[in-house]
């Protein structure tokens, strides 16, 4: 699989996607559009996005489920790590809570599971970004190179604020985490303004259909060409219509290149599917 834009063919990854067990899908995915007011393209099932994602030419998907309580963690990791083995496309990360007590036996285990990484989301969480209780996390993610993928940014909320980020990486720079949505939903400027960082990576994810082109080659030259990734937030978005509005900022082959696929590869350690066929 591979996308096609003016002739040049793209090998692309969506570096931010949710999924959900098939008993749970059609109601957590109607629950996120009622939170954000917004209307859901697809049910959030990973036959689903491989389906839909495929044929759009996706060749790698990132995906990750979030814990509104502690005893959900051990289910969605293990509901991640099968789907993972069953779709080999996906790239998985684990799910997290607050009141996880065990944090190195728990991010042990899900290093055994396979999992590339752990996905917070402070406003479903109800937890700010920044809380001295998620440092423990912070700190045994530094310590076995985890990235971390963190909603950020939302005008209505504190908790997820894109400066509540930087002070997390003011006190551990070399934490590796993604600052999605540009840095901060809804909160663009913000992000520019606050996030910066050599080992802080972001993705366009539910920013490109409220940005004019202008702010998102703004974000996007503010982060670095090597540190944003593409991505959907399956199942918000048609990928289709992301791809449209991505290749519509018109960032030349280059960087193309990087952003659809090459800096997802180097942060997860992927080589290129043709590479694996």
């Amino acid at each position: 699989m591979s996308v096609t834009y003016r002739g040049v063919r793209y090998f692309a990854a969506d570096a931010h996607t949710h999924i959900y067990p098939e008993k749970i899908a059609e109601k957590a995915t109607a629950s996120v559009g009622s939170f954000y007011g917004l209307r859901m393209h697809h049910v959030g099932l990973p036959s689903v996005l491989a389906e839909t994602g495929g044929r759009a030419g996706i060749d790698r998907f990132l995906v990750c489920s979030v814990a509104t309580k502690v005893e959900q963690v051990p289910a969605i990791n293990r509901f991640i790590e099968s789907t993972c083995q069953e779709y080999p496309a996906f790239v998985g990360l684990a799910a997290w809570h607050q009141d996880v007590k065990d944090v190195a036996g728990e991010v042990e285990d899900i290093q055994r599971r396979g999992l590339r990484g752990i996905k917070l989301h402070p406003d479903f969480q109800e937890i700010p970004i920044d809380a001295p209780s998620l440092f423990p996390l912070y700190r045994e993610a530094v310590k076995r190179q985890l990235p971390i993928l963190l909603h950020t940014g939302d005008k209505r909320k504190d908790f997820s604020s894109p400066c509540r980020l930087a002070r997390v990486l003011d006190k551990l720079p070399e934490m590796v985490c993604i600052a999605a949505h540009l840095g901060g939903y809804t909160q663009w400027q913000e992000a520019r303004n606050c996030l910066q960082g050599a080992k802080l990576y972001t993705d366009v994810s539910s920013s490109l259909p409220f940005l004019s082109q202008d702010e998102a080659r703004a974000s996007i030259e503010h982060f670095g060409i090597g540190r944003v990734m593409f991505g959907t937030d399956f199942p918000m978005w048609p990928v289709e219509q992301e791809l449209k509005a991505f290749f519509s900022l018109e960032l030349g082959e280059t960087a193309n290149r990087k952003i659809l696929f090459s800096n997802f590869a180097e942060l997860f350690g992927l080589a290129a599917p043709d590479a694996c066929e």
